[in-house]
């Protein structure tokens, strides 16, 4: 008998990436593309004295993370960008949580990325050309000060 995918594991395939949602606080933003969901442990190495290998030891350290960057179409009256960036005052700026979900086909989130304390670093206005009729794309580099992730 043919199989026609009906009763397929849900493991078998890995996730498409582009449908996804990003809470930003308590709103949902749309976005085109997302980079930077990464994290690394510093790696401390060292010797004991009394090693009989000769060899360092190498442990994890302080955990360090990478800005995030999230990239959108320009839309007519949507200064959300520029009004969360004009807030920062030196040493002061409204930080906010910040969730990224990856959806499966009917919306549910399968992968959530969930940044603490996110707050906006860089913005970057679109390119402008006069012999381009592209679409306007703006983004945003945030810095946060952790990552996790769950599945769904």
């Amino acid at each position: 008998m043919a199989d026609d995918g009906s009763a397929q594991s849900q493991i078998v395939w890995p996730i498409s990436k582009f449908y996804f949602q990003v809470k930003w606080g308590a709103e949902i933003m749309l976005f085109q593309e997302i980079s930077g969901l990464d994290g690394e442990a510093q790696v401390i190495e060292f010797s004991a004295g009394d090693s009989k290998t000769f060899s360092t030891e190498k442990m994890p350290g302080m955990q360090k993370f990478g800005n995030i960057t999230l990239k959108k179409g320009v839309f007519m009256s949507d200064t959300r960008f520029g009004d969360w960036f004009s807030q920062i005052k030196m040493d002061t700026i409204k930080r906010l949580p910040v969730t990224i979900s990856l959806l499966d086909e009917t919306g549910t989130p399968t992968m959530v990325w969930t940044l603490a304390n996110a707050w906006p670093s860089k913005i970057t206005g679109t390119e402008l050309e006069s012999d381009n009729d592209e679409i306007a794309i703006e983004s945003m580099e945030i810095s946060h000060q952790g990552l996790s992730i769950t599945s769904g």
